[in-house]
């Protein structure tokens, strides 16, 4: 299978949610909220897709950075059915090379996927803090 990995700033809405259906991202996703979705894809910096040989998107990875000294990976997502092939992997690696080696590059895991980034090279941090939403009442 040849998949095509390309930037795509204007992805579509529709086809976000494809990805996020296909891999296990949705349940983690405000999937029912395609207003929501459109102002995550507008805010990120870079969003880059895998597509196979028929255009369908297979993979992407959506990126928040100032490409000077941090980038926070916040959607990795690759179709269950291909998992385990080198999507994420090529995926992670092409938003590294694009923002550069002094940016600092951090995503928060899924749970099942805690033992998949340190297999691909990521270091697991342990000085990370937030506020999970919504945010508590002061």
């Amino acid at each position: 299978m040849t998949i095509t990995y390309a930037f795509e700033a204007d992805l579509a809405v529709d086809d976000f949610l494809v990805i996020l259906h296909s891999s296990t991202l949705a349940e983690r996703r405000p999937i029912d909220d395609p207003a929501r979705l459109q102002k995550m894809l507008d805010g990120a910096d870079l969003i880059l897709t895998a597509r196979n040989e028929d255009g369908k998107i297979v993979g992407v990875a959506r990126a928040v950075t100032d490409f000077s000294y941090c980038c926070y990976l916040s959607d990795l997502a690759v179709d269950q059915d291909l998992q385990g092939q080198g999507i994420g992997r090529e995926l992670m690696k092409r938003v590294r090379a694009h923002v550069g080696q002094e940016v600092t590059f951090v995503l928060m895991s899924a749970p099942a996927a805690m033992s998949y980034y340190p297999q691909v090279g990521l270091d697991k941090f342990e000085n990370c803090f937030g506020l999970k939403r919504p945010w508590p009442k002061d």
